[in-house]
């Protein structure tokens, strides 16, 4: 099995934008045969929660058609990021409350219905903005069973241990860090590697996200929390992954950067 691990320069609150990019990185994907495809915390938003009620859709819009067909067409399941509307029936929100806006991750799957991971634990920072998640969603895809994580959950200690507790061997976090958010998230990873014998991936955004700038260093660890590879803070690029191998491809982006680890 192939994951790649995308890290995009989101253009703020341009879905337009951001969807064709996201059809070029998954061309790019399909070329060389991976399996799963995630990109970043609202990469087709761009991070950015002010924006958030005003872009919010659902799963079903029809400006991701493209996307299920290409998962169809190519067998590849493709998880991106988006602003998505909670409802009072829709099982991937909160119990409770109105309705809102949740961090969500859309996910396309071949020939099979398009899911949603809403993101369960919200950092206080984005409280006023979105309403939390209430499941966390697993995917297995060969032998392989992926824990999902967005940003700061991986943090959260719960998170993890309920990835562990449901028998996942890979922690996948889909992220929007700074620079000093991404050092701590590293070393909180290489803990969740080491402690739970997990291949563990992040998959960060470049460029400005809520009046900051994300840090990139997308990363792929080891089940002993060793980094494999390692993007830098400041260019687009790709990640693949190969679990057979456990052997990491650089994709670059519109700059030639040399794999460091």
């Amino acid at each position: 099995m192939k994951i790649g691990i995308v890290q995009t320069k989101p253009v703020k609150g341009d879905v337009v934008a951001n969807l064709a990019d996201h059809q070029k990185w998954i061309g790019k994907a399909v070329e060389r045969g991976v399996d799963l495809l995630v990109f970043p915390e609202l990469s087709i938003t761009g991070y950015e929660p002010t924006l958030a009620r005003e872009l919010a859709t659902t799963k079903e819009d029809e400006r991701f058609d493209a996307f299920q067909w290409m998962s169809d067409k190519y067998g590849i399941v493709i998880g991106m990021g988006m602003p998505i509307w909670a409802s009072e029936t829709d099982g991937d929100r909160a119990g409770g409350g109105e309705a809102g806006v949740m961090i969500g991750m859309i996910i396309f799957q071949p020939d099979g219905p398009r899911r949603v991971y809403a993101k369960q634990y919200l950092h206080a920072d984005e409280v006023p903005f979105f309403v939390p998640g209430n499941e966390q969603v697993f995917l297995s895809i060969d032998d392989n069973r992926i824990a999902l994580s967005l940003c700061y959950e991986l943090s959260v200690p719960e998170h993890s241990v309920n990835a562990y507790s449901n028998r996942a061997n890979i922690y996948l976090s889909s992220s929007a860090k700074t620079a000093e958010g991404m050092d701590k998230a590293l070393n909180t990873l290489t803990g969740i590697a080491c402690t739970y014998s997990m291949i563990a991936l992040i998959s960060n955004s470049v460029g400005p996200c809520d009046g900051a700038e994300c840090g990139g260093q997308s990363a792929v660890m080891n089940d002993k929390g060793e980094v494999l590879a390692k993007l830098g803070s400041s260019y687009e690029g790709m990640l693949i992954y190969d679990t057979a191998t456990g052997k990491v491809t650089q994709v670059s982006g519109t700059t030639r950067d040399r794999l460091t680890a």
